[in-house]
């Protein structure tokens, strides 16, 4: 078994930054890609950016390109995802998402392994 557990989501006003975390646990053999994944309600979950197992290897939606940077720390077991200049729009449920290939994957149904999710509030 593995699980995932994401942190750091609040409430803030435009312009603002946040540093979300990612802990992979349990059976963390199984997690190699990570990426992240985020969700309004009532709409489908939509990618934001994913990394390489070794971290040598990122990706950006275009819509967090030069705001977002993902980043990963394997000996801590932690996935970063720093958001800087936050929009309203980025306002939604942030998950992260485990894939067992070593680079990353911008397709929902390639992640097996979910984390609860953490909210992130951005006010105009």
């Amino acid at each position: 078994q593995v699980t995932l557990v994401e942190t750091g989501g609040g409430s803030v006003q435009a312009g603002d930054s946040l540093r979300l975390s990612c802990v992979v646990s349990g059976y963390t053999d199984s997690v190699a890609a990570v990426a992240w994944f985020r969700q309004v309600p009532g709409k489908a979950r939509e990618f934001v950016s994913g990394v390489s197992e070794n971290g040598g290897y990122t990706d950006y939606a275009d819509f967090v390109k030069g705001r977002f940077i993902i980043s990963r720390n394997n000996a801590k077991y932690t996935v970063y995802l720093q958001m800087d200049s936050l929009k309203p729009e980025d306002a939604a449920v942030y998950y992260c998402a485990g894939y067992a290939r070593n680079y990353t994957s911008r397709s929902e149904q390639d992640y097996r392994t979910w984390g609860q999710g953490t909210q992130v509030t951005v006010s105009s």
